[in-house]
């Protein structure tokens, strides 16, 4: 028995149904399920946002509707697809303002540790090292010079005493003192 050729192999079909270049322009389907993929992550990294930030965060009403469902739902079925619908609410939105709004959080909370490591690194020096009352005066000439000398003292007495490295009140005094002084620098 011969096989028939299809009728349409050959043709130039007025639809788009033949092999032209026009089909490489359109992406593939592998292409469009790591989109929606992509979608659904960002939509779980704005869902994990804290409510002021998602508040202060522009999207749509329906997208910011289901994203507050996501939060609501408590089964693993339920989150999942409410996570579906949100990323197919998500192709409408701006994925540009979605994004920033999500690397802001990060970035305030990376800056964060950046401070906390800051004053850590200070509180040591100044433990360790005399002139390094001196330049912690250079560097903030608003310090009370007296209660920061009263509080180095007082964590060098601690750290000699102290064999393990325990972090007792005037260490911790210590760093909640030279924080604020911190915060304005970094």
């Amino acid at each position: 028995m011969t096989r028939r050729a299809a009728p349409h192999r050959g043709l130039e079909l007025p639809y788009g149904g033949g092999n032209d270049a026009d089909d490489d322009d359109r992406p593939s389907k592998t292409q469009l399920k790591q989109k929606s993929h992509d979608l659904q992550a960002l939509g779980v990294e704005l869902a994990a946002l804290s409510d002021e930030r998602l508040a202060a965060t522009e999207m749509p009403e329906a997208l910011r509707d289901a994203i507050e469902e996501y939060r609501r739902t408590r089964s693993h079925e339920g989150r999942r697809r409410q996570m579906q619908y949100v990323g197919k609410l998500m192709r409408s939105a701006d994925e540009a303002v979605l994004r920033e709004a999500v690397a802001a959080a990060a970035l305030g909370s990376a800056r964060e540790t950046l401070k906390l490591h800051e004053v850590e690194r200070w509180r040591s020096e100044l433990i360790a090292d005399d002139s390094a009352v001196e330049r912690w005066v250079q560097a903030h000439p608003e310090t009370d010079v007296q209660r920061l000398r009263s509080l180095v003292r007082a964590a060098r007495r601690d750290a000699a005493a102290s064999v393990e490295q325990r972090q007792t009140k005037n260490f911790r005094e210590l760093f909640q003192f030279l924080k604020p002084f911190i915060g304005d620098a970094v």
